[in-house]
């Protein structure tokens, strides 16, 4: 049986519970104060870490989007598409970074016209309004340069995948790099002699396998030095002839059937050719090469990674063959 004296239960001594609204208020109005009061959960203190309390070397934003501006050799612009990964280093003791701060910074600079140097302006503000230690800046973009065909008299825009990268370090030492990729015909030597071997001893008629190739280059431009993209898209022409075409007519594929005769390569023959070429020219300081042959041949592809060797510079490493293979 209850007792009559029992104590009230205890839903009965809660607060009643208001069911927050679903609606958006469109009214409401921000206030210094109320911005003031709002949770900052990246800036609490060390106890709210969650795992080990270490560094972690980069952290940030990557593919943040915009249109910027760059500049031609003829000092015209172009305005390009442009995807932005900003980093930042974090320190043990800090909880994390405010990441919207990485975007806003670089709205501050969207209508500057951007060149590697200008990124070593980004990275300092980086570092200041971030208070991190070090900081790094990568832009990727499609750079079009007009090329002519090779008899017809022809011209169209080929565009090139390309990226300027910034690094700004503990004692505010800034180095800047251009990515560059170069997309070719590799004519095999071996199916070409074979392919020779079979006209003459057989008189049968053979065509020796070729292939689209990518070369992704990396350099870093020495300090104080300006190097176009237009310049890199030379020095890799130099080395490697048998670029892609874009305008093509019954004379130009003549044309293009020639150079891969008189131009095959292995890609080892490709890594060597371009580090002969960048290796030759002044303003690049130190510099990688990665290449892969999608095989015609082979169900497998070619690669190879050279590097100039500059200690404390590029070191080879590279993994990412499947995103030269276009």
């Amino acid at each position: 049986m209850k007792n009559k004296h029992s104590s009230p239960s205890q839903d009965a001594l809660a607060p009643a519970f208001t069911k927050p609204s679903k609606v958006y208020d469109q009214d409401f109005v921000l206030t210094d104060e109320y911005r003031a009061a709002l949770p900052d959960m990246q800036n609490a203190d060390a106890q709210q870490i969650f795992g080990a309390n270490v560094p972690i070397l980069k952290v940030g934003i990557s593919n943040f989007r915009l249109p910027l501006r760059y500049i031609t050799p003829t000092s015209d612009t172009m305005t390009l598409e442009t995807s932005v990964t900003g980093t930042v280093s974090l320190e043990a003791n800090q909880k994390g970074i405010n990441m919207s701060r990485i975007m806003r910074v670089f709205y501050d600079y969207q209508d500057r016209i951007f060149t590697p140097d200008l990124l070593q302006d980004v990275l300092l503000h980086y570092k200041k309004e971030i208070q991190a230690h070090r900081a790094q800046l990568k832009l990727d973009f499609e750079y079009p340069i007009m090329k002519p065909s090779l008899r017809s008299g022809l011209e169209g825009w080929q565009y090139y995948k390309c990226a300027y990268e910034g690094k700004v370090d503990d004692l505010d030492r800034f180095r800047k790099y251009i990515h560059f990729d170069f997309v070719y015909s590799s004519a095999c030597p071996c199916s070409s002699e074979l392919s020779e071997h079979a006209r003459e001893s057989r008189q049968v008629y053979g065509i020796p396998h070729s292939q689209r190739s990518t070369a992704r280059v990396s350099v870093e431009v020495a300090e104080g030095e300006h190097l176009p993209i237009e310049a890199l898209q030379a020095i890799c022409l130099e080395a490697l002839q048998t670029e892609t075409q874009v305008m093509v007519k019954r004379e130009d594929e003549q044309a293009f059937a020639e150079m891969n005769g008189a131009f095959t390569k292995f890609v080892e023959d490709a890594a060597r050719l371009l580090y002969e070429q960048l290796d030759s020219e002044p303003r690049i300081v130190d510099f990688q090469v990665a290449c892969a042959h999608l095989e015609s041949l082979h169900s497998h592809d070619a690669v190879a990674v050279i590097n100039k060797g500059v200690p404390g510079g590029f070191t080879g490493q590279f993994e990412d063959f499947k995103g030269l293979i276009r």
